[in-house]
């Protein structure tokens, strides 16, 4: 997939951010709570959130609630970053990003699997 303009910028530049830069590879790994990414990246909370908000605006992570033993939702992230390619050309940075495909089906099995228990 092609970007082009404040897309690529956009891009480009979260993936300037250390702290963007250590959910993305956490939630590649495996689907992460706010919690344990604020642990990964040794930040408060409050940072790890703005990341993850500018993360999901520009696609390259999605959430899906979560139910814990309790009864408490939360929300669990994962990447959709799969690869990112940056080329230089004669009209300047052509960047090419690759997301991970998720089937229909596995996002249904996986909410069925939540709410059976």
């Amino acid at each position: 997939m092609q970007r082009g303009g404040s897309e690529e910028e956009a891009v480009l530049s979260l993936l300037n951010d250390e702290y963007a830069r250590t959910i993305i590879v956490e939630t590649y790994r495996e689907p992460r709570s706010a919690s344990a990414l604020s642990t990964a990246c040794d930040a408060d909370p409050s940072t790890v959130y703005r990341r993850i908000g500018r993360l999901e605006d520009s696609g390259l992570l999605d959430a899906q609630q979560r139910l814990d033993p309790e009864g408490h939702h939360y929300k669990e992230y994962t990447a959709r970053l799969e690869h990112v390619g940056v080329n230089v050309t004669t009209d300047g940075l052509d960047v090419d990003v690759e997301y991970v495909e998720r089937e229909a089906a596995d996002t249904f099995t996986r909410l069925y699997e939540e709410f059976s228990g």
